[in-house]
């Protein structure tokens, strides 16, 4: 597949070109608009325990696949919230995503869940991922703009759980406090990541859960 990436970096899309009879497959929710003739399949990828790891990663349990006809296609895809999107290029190495970076990929990339952490007390403290691994191109988004941080061997680097787009599976990672008990509690920061290079580590500008504990003071409550 080739893949164009416009209206970067607050509202991306992605306009994949499809070769003739090429498969593709996308997470659900994800596909915009695709061309006369594309076929698409839903199944569970890996069968019904493929599915639930899936699922373990917070992804969706089933996944699509999309065909092109003969004369190949076009596909357009975009994720829920305003945000970038990146093309990585698998070669037998693996990459951790955070839950929901996941868009697309060629059909020799894989997935597998793998736990990263547990959900805290206060807040971005969520850190599950999906380790992504094989060959081909893979599609991923972001909430907000991607920054990158390529770290070298035993370089240590801080990143809010929230703000996690994900990185290479050489880069160690620990899950804490983002200080004293007193920081965690009123900073706003919750729990955080430490990460330790070799290895680079994708960061979204904007954060999911800021969004979420930005709006639920916004909504009206029932006087009943």
């Amino acid at each position: 597949m080739e893949v164009t990436l416009k209206h970067r970096p607050s509202f991306s899309l992605a306009v994949v070109n499809m070769a003739p009879n090429e498969q593709v497959k996308v997470e659900p929710g994800a596909m915009v608009s695709f061309s006369d003739g594309v076929n698409i399949e839903t199944k569970a990828q890996g069968g019904l325990m493929g599915g639930l790891k899936r699922m373990v990663a917070g992804e969706s349990f089933f996944q699509n696949t999309y065909t092109a006809p003969a004369q190949g296609g076009e596909l357009t895809l975009a994720q829920a919230l305003p945000g970038d999107m990146a093309i990585l290029q698998m070669a037998g190495n693996e990459f951790m995503l955070q839950s929901g970076a996941y868009m697309a990929s060629e059909m020799n990339v894989v997935t597998d869940a793998s736990w990263g952490g547990a959900r805290g007390f206060f807040g971005s403290g969520t850190l599950i991922l999906l380790k992504v691994g094989g060959h081909g191109q893979l599609l991923i988004g972001s909430y907000g703009a991607i920054e990158e941080r390529v770290l070298q061997p035993g370089q240590r680097y801080t990143v809010d759980t929230g703000h996690i787009v994900g990185f290479d599976a050489s880069v160690q990672f620990n899950v804490r406090r983002v200080g004293g008990w007193k920081s965690t509690l009123l900073s706003g920061e919750g729990l955080v990541c430490e990460m330790t290079g070799p290895g680079r580590v994708l960061m979204q500008t904007r954060s999911e859960e800021a969004l979420v504990g930005w709006l639920l003071p916004q909504i009206p409550q029932s006087s009943n």
